[in-house]
């Protein structure tokens, strides 16, 4: 047997890693986490992350420890009884980032063996000091004040009217639309730094769900963090909603008239409040696969909850309909998946049913109206001012629903564009 490995590739590829089996390989800087019967392996620096099971694990952590492949190979086989296509293995860790083959000896690192130190995660101390013990305390002071004076001032508590801050349509629409998301902003902000908080390299992206536009927060690398210390990233949105949502609250309060009436200011802190609470009680929906989904799958320790009620869902359908069923999909969910998705899926179907209802016989017949009136100020009958608010609010909804079909479009075609060939074959 040759001592280096080549990975045969296409033609019109590039050539893929070349390793020295006798020679110990370079290995990222890794994190190993314990799930069950498999282990959680993590590069953190490239945010790379895959599950292994014990044995491959332990070679893994061989490779960390400076063993050549060879010899990792031959450990493999005196400890399992069987042979080890070790060849295969290093070419897999090589497309995860995990291992490269072992580069030249330099001055920065003279055997040519190590992981490249890793960069800072910005604004780890930032999210530190954000839910240090003292400042949860602070925002529970906050919480707590927000609830007396809702109890004692019953027009500050959230109602729908208080959107209606004012008859102009388009001055509604811009602070909904304007003042809304930073504080969607700040709820996903709360994620990426309670991420963070932790070392891991969150990120924030945009997109949809079903016609809302959303901010989402990508923590790939929570996977690789023990599960007790999960749920204070998963929360931090929703514990950063509640506390501006109380904020407006009291800011509302100080701004009241001394005769009790309410300035402009403080009813625009009131309608902002009970878009935040909206966002709240989004967070409920859990077949969206919102923060709550997530504590839930957290909770019962599931690895792809939706995804297994999808496949059962459709299981299901193609049986009610005479086609094959989806056995061997259904069968290869893990079993924790599989005894959950048995209750989730109906959960799936009843708020899928619930989302649509709504929009078929409330928000449609709204919008509808909404529109409908909106034309018809078109024509200038009551003043260039209603003229005016109305085609600004036409705009702006057109607007709106043009970028989410553009993210839809995009995602589309992100997720159906054409990947680079497998190296290995």
């Amino acid at each position: 047997m040759s001592g280096t490995v080549d990975i045969d590739q296409a033609p019109g590829q590039d050539a893929g890693p070349r390793f020295d089996l006798d020679r110990p390989v370079r290995v990222a800087r890794l994190t190993f986490l314990p799930e069950g019967d498999d282990v959680v392996v993590g590069n953190a620096q490239a945010d790379s992350y895959a599950v292994l099971p014990v044995d491959g694990a332990q070679v893994l952590r061989h490779l960390v420890e400076g063993v050549t492949p060879r010899a990792a190979a031959r450990w493999y086989a005196d400890t399992y009884g069987e042979e080890l296509d070790i060849e295969e293995l290093l070419a897999d860790l090589a497309e995860l980032g995990f291992v490269a083959p072992t580069a030249p000896a330099g001055p920065t690192d003279p055997t040519g063996v190590g992981a490249e130190p890793d960069a800072p995660v910005r604004w780890q101390r930032l999210g530190a000091a954000l839910l240090s013990p003292v400042a949860v305390a602070g925002y529970t002071l906050v919480l707590v004040a927000a609830v007396a004076v809702a109890v004692t001032q019953p027009d500050l508590r959230p109602h729908y009217r208080a959107i209606f801050f004012t008859e102009y349509l388009t001055l509604v629409t811009v602070l909904l639309a304007l003042g809304q998301w930073p504080l969607i902003g700040l709820h996903e902000a709360a994620h990426a730094l309670a991420g963070r908080r932790l070392g891991l390299r969150t990120r924030l992206s945009l997109g949809n769900r079903l016609q809302y536009l959303v901010i989402e927060t990508s923590m790939d690398g929570l996977v690789t963090v023990p599960r007790r210390q999960r749920w204070v990233p998963m929360l931090a949105g929703l514990g950063a909603d509640l506390l501006v949502l109380a904020l407006l609250t009291l800011a509302a309060a100080a701004l009241r008239e001394p005769d009790g009436t309410l300035p402009l200011t403080a009813r625009i802190c009131l309608a902002l409040g009970f878009g935040t609470l909206l966002r709240v009680a989004w967070q409920f929906f859990f077949y969206l696969r919102t923060d709550l989904y997530y504590l839930l799958s957290l909770v019962l320790g599931t690895v792809d909850l939706h995804g297994s009620a999808t496949v059962l869902l459709r299981h299901r359908l193609r049986r009610l309909t005479g086609r094959p069923g989806l056995d061997r999909q259904w069968a290869a969910r893990h079993p924790v998946d599989r005894r959950a998705a048995r209750w989730y899926a109906w959960l799936m179907v009843v708020g899928y049913a619930a989302t649509l209802a709504t929009l078929a016989f409330a928000v449609a017949p709204a919008a509808v109206d909404f529109v409908a009136e909106a034309f018809a100020e078109l024509d200038g009958r009551h003043g260039v001012g209603n003229l005016v608010d109305s085609a600004v609010v036409l705009a702006l909804s057109v607007a709106e629903l043009a970028f989410v079909g553009y993210l839809v479009v995009r995602n589309r075609r992100r997720a159906g564009a054409p990947r680079p060939a497998d190296p290995t074959g």
